[in-house]
């Protein structure tokens, strides 16, 4: 099939609501959300309380955490692999090729990045607010929720960082997925697949599918952006 066949049959699958295509979609968004939402509960509070508590070895912390930011997906993949395998500590839960699997691997790829972005920017207001936050009696516990609040607008840029990362991350949901038809098959790793067998239909609807997800999202962040700038002027 040409390229321009599999374009238009790429788009005929996505006007048909293709079946095979909307299970991958949906898995995809729901690994990948619950992930988000994961890494967002602990990675928030904890960059933040990083970014306003001074602690003995917090360097050494804060250059590990930035480390991790790079850490390859498929040794993150490797890494969950081993903890999950019948050798492994955590063999008894059975969720190595599992979508609970893929979740707990983007966890580890997500929540470095919302840690360390979070830290620098709470940081950087505590450093400009920290002053006027202390004479109105607060501590720097009840001021972690202010902060946050104040840097809302670069909070949904770290959230859509570890989201893009999530997103397009292939290595490791595959070694511990699994890649199985109609189970743990994401979008990523399917386009992978499709994309060696030749079958570049499905492979282009679900990388069409990717980038119109990519649109919608950012558009979205822009607006609450936007929206955040002028509540602060």
């Amino acid at each position: 099939m040409g390229i321009l066949e599999g374009f238009q049959t790429a788009l005929g699958l996505i006007a048909a609501g293709d079946r095979e295509l909307l299970g991958v979609v949906a898995l995809s968004l729901r690994v990948t959300g619950t992930a988000l939402v994961g890494s967002a509960l602990v990675g928030l509070p904890l960059g933040a309380a990083m970014g306003v508590f001074r602690f003995p070895g917090r360097r050494l912390v804060v250059t590990l955490v930035n480390a991790l930011m790079g850490l390859p997906p498929v040794v993150v993949g490797l890494a969950v692999y081993l903890l999950l395998s019948r050798e492994g500590p955590f063999a008894t839960l059975g969720l190595l090729f599992t979508p609970e699997a893929m979740m707990v691997a983007q966890t580890a790829l997500i929540l470095p990045i919302v840690v360390a972005l979070t830290t620098q920017t709470v940081e950087d207001l505590w450093g400009e607010y920290g002053d006027q936050l202390r004479s109105l009696g607060a501590t720097r516990v009840r001021a972690l929720p202010t902060l946050l609040f104040e840097g809302r607008a670069a909070v949904v840029t770290v959230l859509l960082a570890g989201l893009g990362r999530a997103l397009a991350e292939v290595g490791a949901v595959q070694i511990v997925g699994g890649n199985i038809r109609g189970i743990t098959r994401t979008m990523t790793t399917t386009i992978a697949l499709e994309t060696s067998r030749g079958d570049l239909a499905l492979a282009m609807g679900l990388g069409l599918v990717l980038m119109g997800l990519a649109v919608v999202i950012n558009g979205g962040a822009e607006l609450l952006r936007g929206r955040a700038a002028l509540v602060r002027t």
